[in-house]
């Protein structure tokens, strides 16, 4: 198993991600949300000049908000900086593009974006569209210190549903989950592969990263503890965030059903008591998303809901779970950083979990 730290991007996150790769993290992850976070690829530069052997990815870089050219030629600049360690996650946007009140792209736009990437990394000619326009397009420069595409950027996708998944077993080199449970992994991990080979491809060393956040218990501590609200809090409250159709403007089918009562309680009797008008609820919904708590949402964040959402527990508790995990088919846990400080996560984690795994 490899542990990646994933931040909502912070522009200083630099000198937790130096911090993490002392402490035996393999990766660092960062989040595309230009409506709450720094820019994405400005983090990952400093990232890329200040570590010697993180692996640094997009978790992940919402396809639709750049044209794939851009997409394609910002993460090849990273490559230039940090040749070898770079990941590219691709995903369809849920905050990156439902905090500005828009549904995800479809996943024909997403296939045709990393069709264009792909070809432009490969050092392809790549036929590129606007609207009813065709153009064939090519990196002019690969050569000259601009961008790095000698070295491989293997291409990972978030995906959850039936369309997505077989997407990832045609054209991705890693998948991103989320969720906690080995057997939905497990399964999922089985349709990826079998949809691999029926596309002529193998992916039977799949690498999956799972994006969670974790609390090491401290002696005696409750799970509800103001400390551990802090740290996993809003990770936890994301499961009941997703109960919301930004474009519709009502409740959506999205809460896994495991929490669905209890989404639809958030929704009722927060949700929509909240004073942003409806067509602006969106921007509401989002404050705070992976970063801290808002007023009111503590009540919502009960132990089963910790349990379900995060790894939090004693270190020999997690260990389990991980390991519970890795025989599911996770290859990278990706822990969420809430706020724009992961320093105490890190040292506990790195010396309760990582050093004792």
């Amino acid at each position: 198993m490899e542990f990646g730290v994933s931040f909502p991007t912070y522009i200083r996150a630099y000198e937790d991600a130096k911090m993490a790769e002392d402490y035996g993290f393999s990766h660092a992850w960062f989040y595309d949300s230009q409506m709450c976070y720094s820019d994405i690829y400005a983090a990952m530069a400093l990232c890329a000049h200040h570590t010697k052997t993180l692996k640094l990815g997009t978790f992940v870089s919402i396809l639709g908000n750049r044209i794939a050219p851009v997409t394609a030629h910002s993460i090849a600049t990273i490559n230039e900086l940090a040749p070898g360690r770079v990941i590219l996650g691709v995903g369809t946007g849920f905050t990156g593009r439902n905090v500005m009140g828009m549904p995800p792209i479809p996943l024909k736009t997403m296939r045709e974006h990393v069709t264009v990437i792909r070809d432009l990394l490969a050092g392809r000619e790549a036929l590129y569209r606007e609207a009813d326009r065709e153009r064939y397009i090519k990196f002019l420069h690969p050569d000259h210190g601009y961008i790095n595409i000698k070295d491989q950027i293997p291409i990972h996708m978030a995906s959850n549903g039936p369309k997505a998944l077989q997407m990832v077993g045609e054209m991705a080199d890693g998948w991103i989950s989320i969720g906690l449970d080995p057997k939905m992994i497990a399964t999922s991990v089985k349709q990826i592969q079998a949809n691999a080979k029926s596309a002529g491809r193998d992916l039977s060393n799949l690498y999956c990263s799972n994006l969670t956040s974790a609390c090491v218990l401290r002696p005696g501590e409750s799970i509800t503890s103001k400390r551990v609200i802090r740290q996993i809090g809003p990770m936890a409250i994301l499961l009941l965030h997703t109960n919301w159709d930004p474009v519709e403007m009502k409740a959506g089918p999205f809460a896994p059903p495991a929490v669905a009562e209890a989404a639809k309680r958030y929704f009722d009797q927060h949700i929509m008591k909240m004073k942003t008008p409806l067509d602006r609820r969106y921007q509401e919904i989002h404050l705070g998303h992976l970063v801290f708590i808002r007023p009111g949402e503590e009540e919502y964040i009960t132990p089963d809901l910790i349990k379900m959402g995060t790894l939090t527990g004693t270190g020999p508790e997690i260990v389990d779970r991980i390991r519970e995990l890795e025989a599911a088919g996770v290859t990278n846990i990706a822990l969420n950083v809430c706020g724009t400080d992961a320093r105490e996560m890190i040292r506990e984690f790195g010396r309760e979990v990582i050093d004792k795994y």
